[in-house]
């Protein structure tokens, strides 16, 4: 069987459906998507883009181990996971994460807690170019 988890560090671009075809169905009854996009504007302030830095070393490894925890813990059919790092312009996407699952309800579940716990756990480092200046966003993710 192929591999039940994807993982991919994109510096270029990200296309969540290229993505999404990788993912593994075998077995599954639903997909559920989840696809982050850099947002133009934070507070009325313009965003001319985010600068995503990482533990370039560490990060495919933390991703890896969250999706197998996600399949573990909702007992998910597979995930593929991408993110971003580098220069990131408005709408473009930052994250991309796909659930095959055999039902709906345990997909939903485990995208919601793939991308919430990405967020807490993944060694990215997030800097908001503005308007205004440049600023680093507090916390991982």
């Amino acid at each position: 069987m192929a591999d039940r988890v994807i993982i991919e560090v994109e510096e270029e671009n990200l296309d969540p459906n290229l993505l999404r075809e990788k993912l593994v169905i075998i077995g599954s009854g639903a997909i559920v998507s989840f696809t982050g996009l850099t947002r133009g504007d934070e507070d009325g302030i313009e965003v001319h883009a985010l600068e995503f830095d990482a533990w370039i070393d560490r990060l495919p490894i933390v991703l890896e181990e969250i999706a197998n925890n996600a399949i573990d813990k909702f007992g998910i059919e597979s995930v593929a996971m991408s993110h971003r790092i580098g220069h990131v312009g408005p709408e473009e996407p930052i994250v991309s994460i796909h659930v095959a699952s055999k039902h709906r309800k345990e997909a939903f579940q485990a995208c919601s807690w793939l991308i919430d716990t990405l967020k807490a756990q993944a060694p990215l480092w997030k800097k908001e170019i503005r308007e205004d200046g440049t600023h680093w966003k507090e916390g991982l993710g």
